[in-house]
């Protein structure tokens, strides 16, 4: 699989929809994390990003707007020890309670299946991040209708060991924008990642659709000590 532009691949892309990027430094000593959201309609736009303990969860902009919070709701970053998860819904808590019950990222997901917003049953990504004694590796998970038949639900996994420094694995929603939206094809696409997070988060957020892109967080990890940082840009304000 060849390497492509992150920026290019959201540049081209109008709406990529909900999308997770995790991957390594190019020096190899940081561990990368990357979720965003955006948003077609005034409910799904009236979000922002807000720190929760050491993860992060949405909450609406202006409450008096929020219509239905069912599937905008939710924490998309928890940690439970050395483990990251990474999600676009209430599935981080699935994982993370799946852990706690010494299931695994693939086990506490097969409870799970995509979303029951007809006619684009969007599909339900997901990451987790594991560090241990100055290792790193990740897994990826997409569960989506069966090209848009929701009588059966397609559950792929993606583990990626000893990633290589300067790659990361990028996976979203949507292929594009459209009517019904089409789930995303094909396994999460390999793309760049840099040692600077804040020039990293830069990129990432110029690169999303104005109109829709709705907020942007992004977590480094040192791979070493577990150290982390975190960045969050929200469009409301």
């Amino acid at each position: 699989m060849n390497l492509i532009s992150l920026k290019d691949e959201l540049k081209n892309n109008s709406y990529p929809g909900r999308g997770i990027v995790i991957g390594k430094t190019p020096d190899g000593t940081k561990a990368v994390a990357a979720y965003f959201i955006m948003g077609r309609s005034e409910n799904s736009r009236n979000r922002i990003f807000a720190q929760e303990g050491q993860g992060i969860r949405t909450q609406a902009f202006d409450p008096s707007k929020l219509t239905d919070p069912s599937l905008i709701i939710y924490a998309p970053v928890r940690v439970l020890g050395n483990k990251t998860i990474v999600t676009n819904g209430d599935q981080t808590d699935t994982i993370y309670n799946g852990l706690d019950h010494k299931l695994s990222f693939e086990q506490s997901l097969r409870s799970r299946e995509f979303e029951p917003d007809s006619p684009n049953y969007t599909p339900r990504i997901s990451g987790i991040m594991h560090l241990e004694e100055g290792e790193f590796h990740y897994d990826m998970s997409i569960l989506k209708s069966n090209h848009g038949d929701p009588r059966a639900c397609n559950r792929y996994t993606f583990s990626y060991e000893n990633p290589l420094a300067g790659e990361a694995h990028f996976i979203h929603t949507y292929m594009q924008d459209g009517e019904p939206l089409i789930s995303f094809q094909g396994e999460p696409k390999l793309v760049e990642v840099l040692d600077d997070m804040d020039a990293f988060t830069e990129l990432v957020w110029d690169s999303l659709n104005e109109e829709n892109k709705v907020s942007l967080f992004v977590r480094y990890i040192d791979i070493k000590t577990g150290a982390f940082e975190s960045r969050i840009v929200n469009k409301n304000k």
